[in-house]
């Protein structure tokens, strides 16, 4: 009751307020924002899966000020706290191995940020990455409940579908690479590589020929994406996680017998060529491009792995300079717009085409927050690592192979992600700290048998 009451006055206090702002006409819209929130407090796992279909679909929103996902954020956090006063959650749930070292990795940023050289750049990037963090602590307390195939359903169709838009829309590419809804190809062809294994694993797991077709269609569509975003760590990640779930399914492919190479090889003959026709020429150029890198990287045969190697340079000068706490957060991208480098790989005339980050979330963090920071987010990724590994031999150990793979697959979508992330920087990007957490959550549910949400997954 006392809940009923505090959302009726919240309700009535929230359409006085819209009918007195100059905009009378969120008012009517206040009564359905409500009712969001009531099935929220009964189904927070729920909120957590919007969260995670809004991130291919950010760019829809970049002009409000007040996003769908910022609300849902918001109003998950104040429901959690709410039910954590009112006991209705266990404190319990919040535990994870992965506190001590997240403790210790925040209190060296807090140090590098009191140390920093430039205190409103660092505020900035602090708040990024706290705001990141928040799914974190989200994943511990309402993971349990989170249904997990329909996670990786969701994940894989909201990817998928910014795929189709890309593939067949010109405004959503950018000098003929492929953005989806983002600004970047790369921040693009990293959600790419997250729903691949995901995809493949639905497929795995379909039980009628149409939805495993459907599925596998959609791992068609995301290649494609992938081919125009014409990115080659994109290809290069997704190469190392397809080798990894082929050694976790080595068993499975023991089973082919010699009357299924035919079948094997004719499928071979038919997909190999079509794909190879369908992968644009510059893709394939730029691929070829990375042979360079046996003779060292020269700037004037490709701009963008110079580009790279100028950020090694600058974030190597950083970490001598103060191996300790480093620049401070988020400086980074003023010290390279210092450099020579800046001007010399600037794409346009743009003054702020200058100001760039150094495209690796492991150097940018060893140059701005110092070498202690920087290892303790490796500790961080290699106990997510240890996690999955963990929870998919509990499940293989009780025989429950399909949990196990379930395990496996989202531990391949965190490790495409960490290997992604020498590539990009984005420390605070929200799928990393939820697969994070959700990797706890799965060893947890492992050794202790599993609750019947996971089983029913």
């Amino acid at each position: 009751m006392l809940i009923v009451a505090m959302m009726g006055i919240m309700l009535g206090l929230a359409c006085v307020l819209a009918l007195a702002s100059p905009w009378p006409w969120l008012a009517p819209m206040v009564i359905g924002a409500l009712a969001v929130v009531a099935f929220l407090y009964r189904r927070p796992g729920w909120g957590l899966l919007g969260l995670v279909v809004l991130v291919p679909l950010e760019g829809l929103f970049k002009e409000l000020a007040f996003s769908p996902a910022k609300f849902l954020g918001a109003s998950l956090i104040g429901i959690l706290l709410m039910q954590l006063l009112l006991r209705q959650l266990p404190e319990g749930r919040a535990r994870s191995n992965l506190w001590p070292l997240l403790l210790l990795f925040l209190l060296w940023v807090g140090l590098s940020f009191l140390f920093s050289s430039n205190h409103p750049a660092s505020l900035g990037n602090l708040r990024e990455l706290l705001i990141g963090m928040t799914l974190f602590g989200i994943v511990l307390l309402v993971g349990r409940d989170l249904p997990l195939l329909p996670l990786c359903r969701l994940l894989v169709v909201s990817v998928a579908a910014t795929c189709l838009i890309a593939l067949f829309s010109a405004r959503h590419q950018v000098q003929g690479r492929a953005v989806g809804l983002l600004q970047d190809a790369n921040y693009f062809a990293l959600l790419i590589t997250v729903a691949m294994p995901l995809a493949v694993l639905l497929a795995m797991r379909a039980r009628h020929w149409l939805t495993r077709l459907l599925w596998l269609g959609l791992g068609v569509v995301l290649m494609a994406g992938m081919t125009r975003t014409d990115s080659r760590s994109g290809l290069v990640v997704l190469l190392l996680a397809l080798l990894v779930g082929l050694w976790h399914h080595r068993a499975r492919l023991a089973r082919i017998r010699p009357r299924h190479l035919g079948f094997i090889m004719l499928g071979a003959a038919l997909l190999v060529p079509l794909g190879l026709m369908s992968v644009p020429d510059d893709y394939v150029e730029r691929i070829k491009s990375l042979s360079i890198l046996r003779s060292g990287v020269n700037a004037h045969q490709d701009a963008s792995l110079g580009r790279r190697a100028s950020y090694l340079l600058v974030g190597g000068e950083m970490i001598r300079e103060d191996p300790v706490f480093g620049g401070g957060p988020g400086t980074f991208a003023l010290r390279y717009a210092t450099t020579g480098y800046a001007k010399a790989f600037s794409d346009s005339s743009d003054s702020l085409d200058i100001y760039r980050r150094a495209h690796n979330t492991y150097l940018e963090i060893f140059a701005e927050m110092g070498i202690p920071a920087g290892l303790l987010f490796l500790a961080l990724l290699l106990m997510g690592w240890r996690n999955f590994e963990r929870a998919r031999r509990a499940w293989l150990d009780r025989g429950e192979r399909e949990l196990a793979d379930l395990v496996v697959h989202l531990g391949l979508a965190f490790f495409s992600m960490t290997l992604f992330l020498l590539f990009l920087s984005v420390p605070n990007h929200k799928l990393l700290w939820l697969l994070l957490g959700l990797s706890w959550v799965l060893r947890q549910q492992a050794e202790s048998g599993g609750p019947a949400e996971v089983r029913s997954a």
